[in-house]
């Protein structure tokens, strides 16, 4: 007897302050506004994404705070610049007159028109982990952005001007993991597929009202035992478009397919595109690409980790949808092992391989070679 699915979606509780403060100071920097954030000790600096640095909001920032802004890079972007820091981000001080160009050609290597600073000028000193200018980088990749930050600490004196939003180092740091843990199922319906005819997709969204993921539940899963699963990170370019840089698409649409074929499972879509970096980011890295980087290295030279996922978002929502053991439909151990770390027994894992095409046989392979992924 094949035991129904739980997905009520629990009690209605207000969202957590915190991650409502992460929320807004998201919006704000999306939208090139400054942000204030502040520290254990409750001291405050003010922050500008640097991909909104213009001659205004530079001036902005510097008369808020009443002093020069300093560059923040991720430790990732700043070891691309020929200065590994053993910390999570660096500091560049900024020269007096820095003007917007610099900023782009420090932050984005993307940014080709753009003249080369004179590197010599600048410093780079280590940031602190747990430190409001480490802090402001982890909150533009919450925002999508890329991982680098203006930041100026006001001088005495300088008060903190009302309507800035104010979000604290604790909260971003424990932004995704408060959020993953705050799912609850907002909405079902039925959805007959292509190659499921029997399916349901099932949306699940954090208490903040942020960004929702999905479940596509096919025929009616026996959580009495191991169901047959797949994590898919969203592709917009491989799922919806069919681009044959990536093998994403053959992958969901495969998935939907052996999962029908054995009757039952589900296949969780996860909104964590271009392996957590964002869409417009990943749009950069495959311009970095297309001048010979492999699809890790394009992330790094952003600025990212190679792979900037969690996968605690998927353990809580099988855990919603009464599943504790999975049969995973993968080619990469990392997903086995993050689902383990977060309670989730993997039965088995299933592999899950496509043929390349010309367009992405170095992809596959560096995801084999360097990746770890199993072919």
């Amino acid at each position: 007897m094949t035991k129904p699915l739980d997905v009520s979606p629990g009690p209605n509780q207000p969202p957590p302050p915190p991650l409502i403060a992460v929320d807004r100071a998201v919006a704000e920097l999306r939208r090139g506004a400054v942000v204030a954030v502040r520290g254990a000790d409750s001291r405050v600096a003010y922050a500008l994404a640097a991909e909104a640095a213009t001659a205004d909001s530079l001036a902005h920032l510097t008369t808020l705070a009443g002093t020069r802004p300093c560059l923040i890079l991720s430790n990732r972007r700043a070891a691309v610049l020929g200065h590994d820091v053993a910390a999570p981000a660096a500091r560049v001080d900024l020269p007096a007159g820095i003007d917007p160009l610099t900023v782009a050609w420090l932050a984005d290597p993307v940014a080709r028109d753009v003249p080369q600073p004179d590197l010599t000028k600048l410093t780079m000193q280590p940031v602190a982990a747990g430190s409001v200018p480490a802090a402001s980088v982890a909150l533009a990749k919450l925002a999508r952005l890329l991982p680098a930050t203006l930041v100026a600490v006001p001088t005495a004196g300088a008060l903190l001007l009302s309507g800035v939003v104010v979000v604290d180092v604790a909260a971003i740091e424990e932004y995704q993991q408060t959020a993953a843990r705050s799912l609850r199922k907002v909405s079902e319906a039925r959805v007959p597929l292509v190659d499921a005819e029997n399916a349901r997709i099932v949306a699940f969204r954090p208490a903040d009202g942020g960004i929702e993921h999905l479940a596509i539940i096919i025929g009616e899963p026996d959580t009495a035992q191991p169901v047959l699963a797949r994590l898919h990170s969203e592709c917009f370019t491989g799922d919806l478009l069919g681009s044959l840089r990536c093998d994403c698409g053959d992958q969901l649409r495969g998935a939907i397919a052996e999962i029908a074929q054995a009757g039952s499972g589900i296949l969780l879509y996860l909104s964590q595109e271009g392996r957590g970096i964002g869409l417009v980011n990943k749009l950069r890295a495959y311009q970095l690409q297309d001048d010979g980087l492999d699809t890790l290295d394009a992330n790094l030279q952003l600025g990212f980790d190679d792979d900037e996922r969690i996968y605690l978002p998927a353990a809580q929502m099988l855990r919603l949808l009464g599943v504790e053991r999975v049969r995973l439909l993968t080619n990469n151990p990392l997903k086995v092992e993050a689902l383990a770390a977060h309670g989730v027994v993997v039965a088995e894992r299933v592999p899950h391989v496509f043929p390349a095409n010309d367009h992405n046989q170095g992809y596959l392979r560096t995801k084999a070679t360097k990746g770890g992924h199993l072919f």
